[in-house]
């Protein structure tokens, strides 16, 4: 008996890739440059049954499309691609593999491993050159049509300058997964990092943005699963417009695009309290690894297409990115994937900004690193995503991939320099002033050329990849024997200091001098010049008991201790004063590296004795106390506020004259102020050695600076 079909199929178009619902029906578009034959797999609302298979009617340019009347928002959906299987070739075809749309806005299911998923027999000779024809659909994660309609309202975004910007590093599931005051059904997702409770927090921390590791969907890797391990940071990405499923409620579910609107929700609730979102991102590889690994979407679509493979064997993969594979920016489709996908995120999410995973990886063509390259120069003329945050992780592995320093103006970068020298600086390390001082005032020889500005470097002393500020100064060694690789993996170099004592301890000097050093590393981040970032749960004491990769843990190592905001209350209450000081302070906050042709503001670095620094001090390798005086040459204006003001406060008093004094000497040293242009009456605003809680007090020309602190003092205007 002949198979009824179910839809009306017509051919639809294809200048809309993804799946699109008009209201009436869904046109269906794939680019693949390769592909004899595409088949569209039809799936009820459950992802469980097949409908229908049907074979997509046109192919125009090398995109493969068609209209399918009848079917709603809440349907499932896959492809099959037919095409030669050739892997020395480039060519990974097999139609025997349900694939995921790489335009699918929702994905349902999750993958279930085994080796169906492999377009190889496993064990086989030579085992990628073989030809599998098991069906991995039952084990398949599905695509799903949605409505995008949202209503957004007065939404407005916050626009943070970068230089006033404050970034907090967040994991969408640790943030809130711990949290009681959260209703327990929407902790560890979007709802629940929207709630009312996290909201109030970040803003009485100070924080203007929130920067969320990965939400792509994405995939726990076969070799943790099979550990009882799960890739919690989520750097594994199958699709890039999908929000991760597992960060999902469900309690905006139904047919329309429910699921979609609670990221909308979250996103909503953070521009209303003036917070910024900016999203990390993972466009430098997928979850398919290299020869060996799955076909789950873009290697069975165009593997030739999508991916760098080695010219002289298309069976190997261009490894840059050291996680398999290099996705090809550089194929004018792939290319156009990435920056629907950015567009995607800024206008229909409504997000502010994105951080890049491996960002060199990027930026490479046929002779490696190219700030001219086709992403960058599409990224800058692009008039939607050229007017929202940008930030480079100025690395790969590939060979001249660290780029500290080389991206295009309009860029932020974070600077692992920064980190390094902070970090060796306080635990006492010689030789490091004139690096130190560098780093402090936006590490000019990296970023001050081709009209980059202070804001260019994104400082930092920890990220979720390493140490906490917790274990930075409470481990020498690492200790990651729960990852299950027999403590190999994670970095080497931390430049840490356990301050006399591997791990938790009960002496009280010993937690007295990791305090006042975790005062000193917070205070020298959020009073260097360009943009500082905090790594969520360093402003009350989280630890991930010495396992500087913690990738794979989704359990309390990661997760936050919400109890420690009562328990660390000390030094939660002194982050809160330092970001209110630099809000307060537009001369921690500036915009242009200082210069002849800039004299609005004069940066002096002085000696102990408030004389200017001479060449030879700078080289003395045992110095390790400098002082810098910043002074604001132009007069306030009237009604000047701080950033995060609601426009009900007065005219503020800012410095005049700010001096901050850095001393990681092992003693106390007498400091006398730098000379100033008329009479100058100065008052502490900051002394890490008191824990932080000192009031406007005045002080004569002189003061005591005791060892290792850090102390700020200023004159108003």
């Amino acid at each position: 008996m002949a198979v009824i079909p179910q839809f009306e199929v017509s051919a639809g178009y294809s200048h809309k890739l993804g799946a699109n619902w008009d209201g009436a029906g869904v046109n269906f578009a794939l680019f693949s440059a390769h592909a004899e034959r595409i088949e569209l797999c039809i799936y009820d609302t459950s992802g469980k049954r097949e409908r229908e298979r049907i074979t997509l009617p046109e192919c125009t340019d090398h995109i493969w499309h068609g209209y399918v009347a009848g079917l709603l928002p809440g349907d499932c959906y896959g492809y099959r691609v037919y095409g030669p299987y050739d892997p020395n070739c480039g060519h990974r075809f097999n139609p025997n593999k349900l694939l995921v749309d790489p335009y699918a806005k929702l994905l349902k299911g999750s993958i279930k491993w085994s080796d169906t998923h492999l377009a190889y027999r496993a064990g086989s000779a030579r085992e990628d050159l073989s030809f599998d024809r098991r069906d991995n659909a039952r084990n398949m994660v599905k695509s799903v049509v949605v409505d995008p309609a949202h209503t957004w309202g007065d939404d407005r975004a916050p626009c943070v300058h970068p230089s006033d910007s404050i970034i907090y590093e967040a994991h969408v599931r640790g943030m809130t997964i711990q949290h009681k005051a959260i209703d327990s059904s929407v902790r560890g997702t979007f709802a629940g990092l929207g709630d009312t409770a996290i909201i109030n927090y970040l803003k009485a921390l100070g924080v203007t943005s929130i920067e969320l590791l990965p939400v792509h969907h994405f995939v726990d890797d076969r070799f943790l699963v099979d550990k009882n391990l799960s890739n919690y940071w989520g750097y594994s990405t199958l699709n890039f417009f999908a929000p991760e499923q597992r960060y999902l409620s469900g309690k905006s579910g139904g047919r329309l695009g429910g699921d979609l609107a609670e990221v909308k929700q979250m996103v909503r609730k953070f521009h209303d309290a003036g917070i910024e979102v900016i999203l990390d991102v993972v466009y430098n590889h997928t979850c398919e690894g290299d020869h060996r690994g799955p076909t789950l979407s873009f290697k069975g679509i165009d593997n030739l297409s999508y991916y760098r493979l080695m010219p002289d064997d298309k069976r190997y993969y261009i490894n840059d990115t050291g996680c398999g594979n290099t996705l090809n920016v550089n194929h004018p489709r792939v290319l156009q994937m990435v920056m629907d996908s950015l567009r995607y995120w800024v206008t229909d999410m409504h997000v502010d900004g994105f951080r890049f995973d491996l960002a060199s990886a990027l930026a490479r063509d046929t002779n490696g690193f190219n700030r001219n390259s086709a992403f960058l120069s599409a990224i800058g003329q692009d008039p939607t995503l050229s007017q929202v945050k940008m930030i480079a992780e100025p690395w790969d592995i590939g060979p001249g991939g660290y780029q500290l320093g080389g991206f295009p103006a309009g860029w932020s970068e974070w600077n692992d320099k920064y980190r390094d020298t902070i970090r060796k600086f306080w635990r006492g390390d010689e030789g490091l002033l004139p690096e130190f001082a560098s780093r402090v005032f936006g590490s000019s020889e990296q970023f001050n050329h081709s009209g980059r500005g202070l804001s260019s470097s994104v400082n930092f002393v920890t990220t979720h990849d390493g140490y906490t500020l917790v274990d930075t100064v409470s481990y020498t060694e690492r200790h990651n024997l729960a990852n299950g690789e027999d403590n190999r993996d994670g970095h080497n170099a931390n430049y840490s200091d356990n301050c006399g004592v591997e791990g938790p301890t009960d002496k009280a000097e010993v937690n007295d001098y990791r305090d006042l050093q975790r005062r000193n590393m917070m205070a020298t981040v959020l009073l260097s010049q360009g943009v500082p970032m905090i790594l969520s749960g360093d402003e009350f004491g989280r630890t991930q008991q010495g396992n500087n990769n913690a990738y794979c843990q989704d359990n309390e190592l990661n997760w936050l201790d919400w109890s420690l905001c009562d328990t660390d209350a000390d030094f939660l209450a002194f982050v809160q004063s330092l970001t209110a000081l630099r809000h307060a302070e537009p001369l921690l906050r500036l915009r242009e590296f200082v210069s002849e042709s800039n004299n609005s503001v004069t940066a002096n670095w002085c000696d102990p004795h408030g004389n200017p620094m001479e060449d030879h001090q700078w080289r003395e390798s045992f110095a390790r106390c400098v002082l810098l005086l910043l002074t604001d040459n132009t007069e306030p204006e009237p009604g000047d506020t701080a950033p995060g003001d609601t426009g009900q406060s007065a005219q503020r008093e800012t410095a005049k004259h700010l001096l901050v004094a850095f001393n990681a000497s092992k003693k106390a040293l007498d400091i006398s102020f730098p000379s100033t242009d008329g009479e100058s009456v100065w008052q502490t605003r900051l002394d890490t050695s008191q824990s932080g809680t000192v009031s406007n007090t005045q002080v004569a020309d002189k003061f005591l600076i005791a060892a290792n602190s850090v102390c700020v003092y200023s004159t108003q205007t």
